[in-house]
């Protein structure tokens, strides 16, 4: 990194189907100021780049800086990432993306360099870097949200593979008999066990004229409940929400047996908005891992919940940017 270089924030961005989160890192990985926006994928690419640059444009007016001061502009992003060449090759929660030069886009606007990686990756970064898994070599992390992505840490590093779109561990096919992804598989772990799937799941069977107390928390609008409702009634007691969530736990399970026997990993770190169930949704999957994966990795890995929470992306992008500023 050239010395000029050291002292400067980066600004990173977590953009994902539901949000843009931008962030200012400096140069000792703190967040020093934040902004937010909706990312309303479903209007278009278009939409979402304009979105992506007001949300820069506020940040930077906000804090009186310019472009010119910072280091390099580096954004976390959902989908299947092409990080050499800087390119969104696709993505199922950005409809309509497909090799979208985001890099240079960045760059041509702001006149920075311009850093893109797989948002999952960058939380699995720094998750190693900054989180609870500081000092462990070998790391998986899995993101449990509207979708589930995961990023590899091989002896201390991050593991992109041959063209940057390594860990996509949500489209494991889980069922070969499931319903037809997005994505062109079948079956995906994403489809059974992320906070979309719970959400269905306990729609579909109240549709079909199960009772459940998730009833009465909307108020009778079903199509309204999420998995937070999900979880809220589980820890409550209700039946069908627990029965739900063991379900998507199961499932998870499931994935966590193949990665272990896969990657004999140290840790698995499990983040994103449904891992806040901690233990309703972690215990069934650890169970799993007991029973069903070889005995040597499965007692060698440690399953826990992620440290960084919302900022994970931002911070993960920040990280790449400066490691990758490093190597030049």
């Amino acid at each position: 990194m050239k010395e000029t270089e050291e002292g400067r924030p980066v600004l990173a961005i977590d953009l994902g189907g539901t949000k843009i989160l931008a962030a200012i890192i400096s140069s000792g990985g703190k967040v020093v100021a934040r902004e937010y926006r909706l990312t309303l994928a479903a209007k278009g690419q278009q939409e979402v780049i304009n979105r992506l640059f007001l949300t820069i444009d506020r940040l930077l007016d906000k804090n009186q800086r310019d472009a010119s001061q910072l280091a390099g502009i580096s954004i976390a992003a959902a989908g299947a990432i092409d990080s050499a060449r800087g390119l969104v090759t696709s993505s199922p929660h950005l409809p309509g993306w497909r090799d979208v030069p985001l890099c240079d886009l960045v760059t041509g606007r702001y006149q920075v360099d311009a850093f893109l990686i797989n948002d999952a990756s960058a939380a699995a970064l720094a998750e190693h870097r900054l989180g609870v898994g500081r000092g462990v070599a070998n790391l998986i992390y899995l993101t449990v949200s509207t979708g589930i992505g995961g990023g590899i840490i091989i002896n201390g590093r991050l593991y992109l593979g041959s063209s940057g779109s390594a860990g996509e561990l949500g489209h494991m096919t889980i069922d070969v008999n499931g319903p037809r992804d997005r994505c062109g598989n079948v079956g995906c772990l994403e489809l059974l066990a992320s906070g979309t799937a719970i959400a269905r799941e306990a729609i579909g069977r109240l549709r079909k004229g199960q009772s459940s107390a998730l009833t009465d928390m909307v108020k009778g609008k079903i199509e309204a409940i999420t998995a937070r409702e999900v979880a809220v009634a589980a820890q409550s007691g209700n039946g069908l929400a627990k029965e739900v969530i063991h379900q998507a736990a199961s499932y998870l399970g499931v994935a966590m047996v193949n990665i272990v026997n896969i990657f004999n990993p140290d840790m698995i770190v499990v983040g994103g908005g449904v891992a806040k169930m901690g233990d309703l949704l972690l215990n069934p999957a650890r169970q799993l891992v007991a029973e069903r994966a070889f005995r040597l990795p499965a007692q060698a890995v440690r399953i826990v919940t992620a440290r960084l929470g919302d900022d994970v992306g931002v911070l993960g992008a920040a990280i790449f940017a400066r490691d990758r500023m490093e190597a030049k």
